[in-house]
Order: C-alpha cells, then structure tokens, then sequence
C-alpha cells in the first residue's frame, strides 16, 4: 500500500474508532437516564463497543504510522536537543 493510502486507510480508522467509542460512551450513559426508556441488554454492547472503537483506533495508528510517537521523543532524549540529552558526566556539588 502506497504511503499516502495508507495514512488515508489508517486516519479513516482513527475516526472510525472515535465515532464508535463516543457512541458506546453516550448510549452507556444515556441508558442511565430512565426517563428514555432504553433497552438495558444493549448497555453490554455499548461497553463493548469502547473496546472496538480502541482497537480500530489502534489499528489506524498502526497503519498510518503514527505509533512511532514514542521513538521520536526516545531519539529527542538521546540524541535531540542538549538539554534533553543524558549524559553522565554531571557533576553534582
């Protein structure tokens, strides 16, 4: 998969994954409200949906690349500015 596909493929599932995870959320917590007479069996896929919408999340961030946040700040802290860097010849008084 070309590059630009897959970070279209991979931010298409991020969005995805938010949309369901906000909707298991808000059904879970419109269920509460019994004035709206809601189903309750459908509360156990509401919560299940949040970990759905998690994994999509996951597996967007996986394809588009955007996992690698924290091999960013490993080489900024490594290798980046002077300031992040550690080093062992501090002296301290």
């Amino acid at each position: 998969m070309r590059r630009k596909h897959a970070n279209l493929t991979g931010n298409a599932l991020m969005i995805l994954g938010l949309i369901v995870m906000v909707g298991g959320v808000g059904y879970a917590v419109l269920n509460q409200l019994p004035q709206l007479h809601l189903p309750q069996y459908m509360v156990q896929g509401a919560i299940f949906s949040i970990f759905v919408g998690a994994l999509l999340w996951l597996v967007g961030a996986r394809i588009s690349g955007r996992e690698k946040v924290c091999d960013k700040y490993y080489w900024l802290r490594h290798y980046g500015d002077e300031r992040c860097r550690k080093t062992s010849h501090h002296s301290h008084h």
